[in-house]
């Protein structure tokens, strides 16, 4: 069903933008580990 799209993508991009998103990803950045042991090979997929 495409009618709560629009209200769904509305609020997925405010989330996105939230400020702990930018926390996380840049904490993430600092954990080299974790890129290591990826179950999803992101070149593949």
């Amino acid at each position: 069903c495409k009618a709560g799209q629009p209200k769904f993508k509305a609020t997925r991009r405010m989330n996105d933008a939230h400020p702990i998103e930018e926390v996380g990803e840049k904490l993430r950045g600092m954990m080299p580990w974790i890129k290591s042991n990826a179950l999803v090979d992101k070149a593949k997929n």
